[in-house]
């Protein structure tokens, strides 16, 4: 049976994006899922109608956790990946990369308050916090991926792996 190694980049400086252990990432995931049910289950009590389970979900995980968009392109040698992450800071986000899947996570902490004059008509909240797991097309090289964090984009360089590069065979006649 093949075995699967994960390798885990390890951050060279406290000012640049932090790479974490998957099992960190996992509890996480795991904090944030439930935090996503039990606001799924207050959207539920407040409106007391049954059978809108995955529409309260869905409006819970939007309340909660910000999608992260992300570009994926291919060359010979590497993938590329671009990530949306405005309002987030290299300290506030955590990277994952396993030679078939990159996770993406982050938290950012703010402590403003705004006071309206007047009666609130509309008000738009913005997650504080961010969560994406990629399964990647091809193996990865872990070891000499090189991320960038620029105008609020997430930019990842990851060198295919040996082994996903291949040969390329002749073939000749008989």
């Amino acid at each position: 049976m093949a075995e699967k190694s994960t390798a885990v980049q390890r951050a060279p400086s406290s000012g640049s994006l932090r790479v974490v252990e998957p099992q960190t990432l996992l509890e996480r995931m795991s904090r944030i899922h439930d935090e996503i049910a039990r606001r799924a289950f207050d959207l539920f009590q407040n409106d007391g109608a049954f059978g809108r389970d995955l529409e309260n979900w869905f409006n819970a995980e939007e309340q909660l956790v910000h999608p992260v968009h992300v570009n994926i392109s291919e060359s010979d040698t590497a993938l590329n990946v671009q990530a949306e992450v405005p309002g987030f800071e290299p300290k506030d986000i955590e990277i994952s990369l396993e030679p078939a899947r990159l996770t993406i996570s982050g938290r950012r902490e703010s402590s403003q308050e705004q006071k309206a004059k007047g009666k609130v008509i509309y008000k738009e909240l913005c997650s504080s916090e961010m969560l994406r797991a990629i399964d990647l097309p091809v193996e990865v090289d872990p070891e000499k991926t090189k991320a960038t964090l620029k105008n609020g984009v997430l930019e990842l360089e990851m060198p295919k792996a040996q082994r996903a590069l291949g040969k390329r065979v002749e073939v000749t006649g008989a």
